[in-house]
């Protein structure tokens, strides 16, 4: 077996992760041990999380998304790595960009590549059941409103009055084992506007990363549904990330979900490159 593997490094709106074409690399090769040492920023590639693209038995236009967080745990969904992995498939030519089925963990989804600059995709999300009250919870300038919702999986939405105040980030760290988000915990969003007019900014501490990332697609889907749903914005609506791109969500609110859920974003090819394959493969 061959001892080098071609991998892409893909950015979504700075969310990044490697990516691996599964017919020449199979999802069981990797173990969590494995991905949080190609994840590792000094010693590896370093990225937000592995995805490994595969075919699905299905057949044409439907394509298998397996993937891992950047501490070797797997995940259910990802939506940034979801419109990478659409943009990448068309690439290595495992769909057309008109349309492809995406399966995951969290279910089966609808993706397209956008014509036009920019390397965008989107996705077609489940219907998103309005959640019970959450109690608000303490965050840097005080108790503060917040939603929890299940976007493939669970965000904890905060808002917050400033998104630079210090110590957000290491009590987003706390929020992310709050005990009414589940036993997993769930990703922590705080989100904030720049001034009564201005636009709406995300900052997300993301489980499995247990750290801030640049972006992240279905925390961002989260906070606009939260936002819409309060009042506070109306849909469709563009958050901007950390990274200062913009990722852009629409929906339709009833009293109790929200449909025809979509999310649009960057899956951008940063390079590619070729790596040792791990030892199930050699």
């Amino acid at each position: 077996m061959a001892t080098e593997l071609t991998f892409y490094k893909m950015s979504g709106s700075g969310n990044d992760f490697v990516v691996l074409d599964g017919r020449l690399s199979p999802p069981e090769a990797w173990t969590p041990r494995a991905v949080a040492a190609l994840c590792d920023r000094r010693q590896g590639i370093g990225a937000d999380g592995l995805v490994v693209l595969s075919p699905a038995p299905e057949g044409e236009g439907q394509v298998r998304m397996d993937f891992w967080n950047c501490d070797g745990s797997p995940a259910a969904m990802c939506g940034n790595a979801a419109l990478c992995s659409t943009r990448l498939a068309v690439y290595l030519s495992l769909a057309q960009p008109e349309g492809m089925w995406l399966q995951t963990e969290a279910g089966t989804f609808l993706t397209r590549c956008l014509p036009g600059p920019g390397e965008l995709a989107e996705l077609n999300l489940p219907d998103v059941v309005l959640p019970g009250d959450h109690p608000p919870v303490v965050a840097p300038g005080g108790a503060a409103a917040t939603t929890l919702l299940t976007v493939g999986v669970p965000h904890l939405v905060v808002e917050v009055p400033d998104l630079e105040a210090p110590g957000l980030m290491e009590r987003g760290a706390v929020l992310r084992h709050d005990s009414g988000s589940g036993p997993a915990g769930a990703n922590v969003n705080f989100v904030g506007q720049d001034g009564p007019a201005g636009a709406w900014r995300l900052r997300t501490y993301e489980r499995g990363v247990e750290g801030e990332t640049l972006a992240c697609g279905t925390g961002a889907v989260a906070a606009a549904l939260a936002l819409a749903w309060s009042g506070k914005a109306v849909l469709p609506l563009e958050l901007v990330s950390r990274s200062g791109r913009s990722l852009h969500i629409r929906a339709t609110l009833s009293e109790r979900s929200a449909t025809g859920v979509w999310l649009r974003g960057e899956g951008r090819m940063v390079f590619k490159g070729a790596m040792s394959a791990p030892a199930r493969l050699r």
